[in-house]
């Protein structure tokens, strides 16, 4: 009884699975907006319609074609084969799949709106593919005769027999070898064409609606979603190569099943039903058995991408924990990541080495089968030793289809753990894409900044940080918050660049493109000078000439940058090359040439001196650029034209900047 609860619960299991991959395979085929589920595998169905009958027609003209240029060696050699289409296009069969494949090509053209912009591609490939494996099975299924035939000859010590099954058998192998290889090359394409859109894809919600914030990876309490950089690149490559080809060997392995299930039928009913039955009962066991593999593959793959951002996080962080000499405590910690990596995967291990006795057992038990069933009529005379030798050939192909669960569950957990990851961040993303929609709605658009009646809380724990907040920072205008640390000056910010939401009142904010943010610690790019200074305008030299950036890099104290790198597409690791203070310049310098109506300040200024501070603020004013900003230094109050001082409890004081006496920082 708990075995076929437990069978149940894996089956609902199965079937959950099973729309999750649905849900991330379909729209690369066929886009989910435009169809549903049935049709895309009604048309998965379709295409194996037309590629049999591709396969049929091909090999009825190939084998008309050789009967007349060489009658006596399809005669001698192939004779079975034209007997086998005389037959099948002398009656209602040949009807029959010209019906289907017919069928299949009219779907296709029904659904072809669907398949523009390249999305035919895929389904040519995967027809190719298909091909490739119905060639292959139907030359295994031949071999089964050819060795019933050889053994036999043997047997009878027929030489002229031998030999001509051995040439027969050896054109098989030929014929076979670069159809197998280029099925290798097809679904490997087909493979990174795949990923490369599903990277894409993943790309680019989790770059929309600010999604990449809204997720927030680094916060372990407040999303499930760990290492997305991992589930965009190493869980695109499994899940896209795995998908393929799991759902090759599938079919492949029903092929195999429906090709030689017939032959061995006709051998032995007693033998084909106890393979059924052994095969049954063996996969019930393992799928079981093979419960524990999936979690455990699922934390394998979250703690090696723990471990390496770990190593990561050293690398990009190298100076500063030199200078704190912090080398015994970041050991520590990459240990620790280790240690978490390898305890579990000693439990993979554990789990993994049951499996394998489990499949090793099966394999070894179902060995013995054949002999155990062909021995008594073998014994009798009934059975010929070529038929036995066919028997057990269709036995070995039939059981490597009824097996597949049995010698690809170890794959099996790790794909299923992939497509719960991806699976798992694809919802998460568009849920964070939607959370920011509505954000960006709920902020409406002004020509200034304009907060009224706002209640800022943090949104993980809900503490209150300012309570009916109202101002207003239109052109030209210049407003400075202050408080103590911790006091909510930085979600201010947020709030009023649409990252965080108000719990009460509204937030107005200029038009997109009209606002910029420069935080205490600057972003740097991956990228060259020029594309430094232009962020997040494109870096055209036809907009920003050479001279333009010499010019602005010298406005903000840094014309020595030029200096030492006069190419402005020069690549560095401008992070770790830059000082913070030199960082803040470059921000200051990429400021200008963006020519923002309103900027955002948070600490910008803090790692230059008073006197750089002095320009840096006096270039935007003459600019006529009006700005937040959050600092401590009491020569702020000069740049601005009002001060808000928040307390961090909800409270909060506005007054004319003139009137506002800051201690020194």
């Amino acid at each position: 009884m708990a075995l076929f609860e437990s069978l149940g619960h894996q089956f609902r299991a199965f079937f959950k699975q099973i729309r999750k991959l649905q849900r991330l395979t379909q729209n690369y085929f066929l886009p989910l907006e435009e169809t549903s589920g049935w049709q895309f595998l009604g048309l998965l169905v379709a295409l194996i319609f037309c590629v049999g009958g591709v396969v049929l027609f091909s090999l009825t003209a190939l084998m008309a074609g050789a009967h007349t240029i060489f009658p006596q060696l399809t005669d001698t050699y192939l004779g079975g084969v034209e007997g086998s289409l005389d037959r099948i296009w002398s009656s209602w069969w040949g009807m029959l799949f010209c019906g289907l494949f017919t069928v299949g090509c009219l779907s296709f053209f029904a659904l072809r709106r669907q398949l523009r912009r390249r999305r035919w591609l895929p389904w040519l490939l995967l027809g190719v593919v298909i091909f490739m494996l119905l060639a292959v099975n139907g030359i295994n299924a031949g071999i089964t005769f050819i060795a019933r035939d050889l053994t036999n000859a043997l047997i009878a010590r027929d030489g002229d027999t031998t030999y001509r099954n051995l040439w027969i058998y050896g054109v098989c192998f030929i014929v076979a070898l670069p159809i197998r290889t280029s099925q290798f090359f097809f679904t490997a394409k087909l493979g990174i064409l795949w990923r490369d859109w599903l990277s894409k894809s993943l790309i680019t919600d989790y770059m929309s609606d600010r999604a990449y914030y809204r997720i927030n990876p680094n916060d372990e309490q407040a999303t499930d979603i760990d290492n997305p950089d991992q589930r965009i690149s190493d869980d695109t490559r499994d899940f896209t190569i795995q998908t393929l080809g799991f759902t090759l060997s599938i079919f492949d392995s029903v092929l195999t099943l429906l090709l030689n299930i017939l032959i061995l039928w006709n051998i032995s009913t007693q033998l084909t039903l106890a393979l059924f039955v052994y095969a049954f009962i063996s996969s019930s066991i393992l799928i079981v058995a093979g419960r524990k593999l999936v979690k455990l593959n699922f934390n394998q793959l979250r703690y090696e991408a723990d471990f390496r951002y770990g190593l990561v996080h050293v690398r990009d962080n190298a100076e500063s924990i030199a200078f704190y000499q912090g080398e015994k405590q970041e050991q520590e910690e990459t240990e620790r990541r280790l240690g978490i990596l390898v305890q579990n995967f000693n439990l993979l291990i554990i789990w993994e080495t049951i499996i394998k006795v489990i499949q090793r057992s099966s394999t070894y038990g179902s060995n013995f089968i054949p002999y155990l069933i062909l021995t008594v009529p073998i014994l009798a005379g009934e059975m010929d030793y070529g038929g036995f030798a066919q028997a057990n050939v269709a036995f070995s192909l039939v059981e490597s289809s009824l097996f597949f669960i049995i010698y690809n569950i170890e794959a099996l957990a790790r794909f299923s753990a992939s497509i719960g990851r991806l699976s798992g961040f694809q919802t998460n993303i568009q849920e964070a894409s939607q959370e920011s929609q509505a954000a960006q709605q709920a902020i409406g658009s002004s020509d200034g900044l304009v907060v009224h009646h706002a209640t800022l809380s943090t949104p993980q724990t809900n503490r209150l940080l300012i309570k009916d907040l109202s101002f207003s920072v239109g052109n030209n205008e210049h407003l400075l918050v202050v408080g103590p640390s911790g006091c909510g000056k930085t979600s201010l910010l947020r709030m009023v660049s649409g990252l965080w939401s108000p719990t009460e009142g509204t937030v107005q904010s200029p038009q997109p493109g009209e606002l910029l943010f420069i935080p205490q610690k600057p972003y740097m790019t991956l990228g060259t000078l020029r594309e430094q200074l232009c962020y997040p305008q494109t870096p055209d030299p036809a907009l920003f000439s050479h001279h333009h950036l010499r010019s602005v890099l010298e406005m903000v104290n840094l014309g020595e940058l030029a200096q030492r790198y006069p190419d402005f597409n020069v690549k560095q690791d401008w992070p770790r090359l830059l000082s913070l203070g030199e960082q803040q310049r470059l921000a200051f310098a990429r400021l200008l040439l963006n020519s923002p109506r309103y900027v955002i300040l948070d600490e910008a200024t803090s790692a230059v001196d008073v006197k750089t501070e002095h320009r840096l603020y006096s270039l935007l004013i003459e600019r006529n650029i009006a700005f937040i900003s959050v600092g401590h230094r009491p020569t702020l109050t000069a740049f601005h034209d009002n001060v808000l001082e928040l307390d961090g409890s909800g409270p909060w004081r506005l007054l004319p900047a003139n009137r506002y006496s800051m201690s020194p920082a």
